[in-house]
């Protein structure tokens, strides 16, 4: 059994590590948990990640666990700079690497998610009912809709103002979904399985997860 530290770039994600990742990982032999990244005071400053700054908290955590990795969005980098996932995955490890005396490459993968963690919520759209307070039939049709404008809900996003969040802000009434809250519950009833089916790089990144114990 390895220890596996996750990084994360808000609570939203530490709750879905903890509810779905955990104990699917846990099969494969692999000890996961989340970690939340903070400033240098200690304080959370959930969605301003920069490349240096996850880097430095990356490099601070290397020693705890056997293998790190990052669950963070694409969305949220301050600093992308027109640069891609691969290459924005490229550069947190060059800076942990300078960071941090005596890394292994091999044991540190970043992991950006496109384009942002409720992406992954529109790999089954019936199951945003558990926003008990707003969900109806037109809230549905119009998850659906926005499902069946892109090929896999790791395309959906335009621009910062129709990000996935954005959009399933916009699809309910006011006050009646909480990412927070609702996020990790919709993730949870969809289910691994379906997610990967529909998300092709969180596939990728889970199985290199379930072989990092090989």
């Amino acid at each position: 059994m390895i220890r596996v530290c996750i990084v994360c770039e808000g609570a939203t994600e530490v709750e879905f590590v903890k509810s779905c990742l955990v104990p699917h990982l846990l099969n494969h032999g692999v000890n996961a948990y989340p970690s939340i990244v903070q400033a240098p005071s200690g304080r959370h400053r959930g969605g301003r990640v920069t490349v240096d700054r996850l880097a430095r908290f990356i490099s601070h955590e290397y020693h705890a666990a056997d293998r790190l990795t990052t669950l963070v969005d694409y969305y949220g980098f301050q600093d992308a700079e027109g640069r891609t996932r691969n290459e924005l995955e490229r550069d947190i490890l060059d800076c942990v690497v300078r960071y941090a005396a005596g890394v292994d490459p091999r044991f540190v993968r970043p992991y950006v998610q496109m384009h942002e963690f409720e992406g992954l919520l529109f790999s089954d759209v019936e199951q945003f009912q558990y926003v008990l307070d707003g969900w109806d039939a037109d809230v549905r049709q119009t998850l659906i809709n926005i499902r069946e404008q892109f090929q896999t809900p790791e395309d959906i996003n335009n621009s910062r103002q129709t990000a996935p969040s954005k959009r399933i802000l916009a699809s309910f009434p006011d006050g009646s979904y909480s990412k927070t809250e609702h996020g990790p519950v919709i993730a949870d009833a969809i289910g691994l399985t379906a997610i990967r089916q529909q998300c092709p790089q969180f596939d990728g990144w889970i199985t290199m997860l379930e072989e990092w114990a090989k």
